[in-house]
């Protein structure tokens, strides 16, 4: 793992949250996305080298809206930059975690995306994340 690419915060409401992020990083978001695929919108914010990810759910069944009616709002998910996200994926099944989605699926933020289940994670949803290259 590269990095960590950013830190995902599962809100109820996004334009209430947007505001409150840009106050507290002192910038705006760059970008708003729906990833209709995973009943959710997103929203990222770039603080230095760092990014994080709003989620806000755009139907009641998505994983988002289960989080928060679980565990209300707050960090749902740690994501970390990988070169090649399908040899990730095979190393962490050979390191013995449970991997949720075994064949990488399009994300927000041009990204190929997978997560590893927090069972094995002492809690945290673990996503990895690999740039989409174009060409």
């Amino acid at each position: 793992m590269d990095k960590i690419e950013h830190i995902g915060i599962a809100v109820k409401d996004l334009e209430t949250s947007n505001t409150l992020f840009e106050k507290l990083l002192g910038v705006p978001h760059y970008k708003i996305e729906e990833v209709a695929s995973e009943g959710v919108k997103t929203s990222f914010f770039k603080s230095g080298p760092n990014k994080i990810e709003l989620l806000e759910a755009t139907n009641p069944d998505s994983p988002i809206a289960k989080y928060l009616e679980k565990k209300g709002e707050g960090i749902h998910h740690i994501a970390f930059a990988v070169e090649d996200i399908v040899l990730e994926i095979e190393r962490m099944k050979g390191e013995g975690f449970v991997v949720l989605n075994e064949t990488p699926k399009k994300g927000a933020d041009n990204k190929l995306v997978a997560f590893l289940h927090p069972k094995g994670t002492n809690g945290v949803l673990v996503e990895l994340c690999q740039e989409i290259k174009e060409g």
